[in-house]
């Protein structure tokens, strides 16, 4: 899939609030299909996972953490930033996966 991002000022060249809110606008349409391909990613992993127990994986959400908090310092990213948007977005991925994985296991949650 290829993201495509709307025509757009760049930030250091924005006077109006009217055209770092289009900016905005054009990466928020953008995030939302990185996030959708990131969720098939979620389909896949609760696919592939044959115990419930290992949709939960510790070590890998500090990997993963590391990263991005590698990937934020090199993209002039604030850490303040990406560390506790990808914590709650690594938590509402192991959630959604959990409920994946007990529906495609018939697992039913009364």
């Amino acid at each position: 899939m290829n993201i495509v991002v709307d025509e757009r000022p760049l930030p250091a060249d924005c006077e109006t609030m009217l055209e770092v809110r289009k900016g905005v606008d054009a990466l928020d349409r953008a995030l939302v299909l990185l996030l959708a391909e990131r969720q098939r990613y979620m389909d896949a992993a609760a696919r592939i996972k044959g115990e419930r127990h290992t949709v939960l994986d510790t070590a890998r959400i500090e990997d993963v953490v590391d990263k991005v908090k590698a990937a934020a310092r090199a993209a002039g990213l604030s850490e303040e930033i990406a560390e506790p948007v990808w914590r709650t977005l690594i938590d509402r991925c192991i959630a959604y996966e959990f409920g994946v994985w007990d529906q495609l296991r018939g697992v039913r949650k009364d």
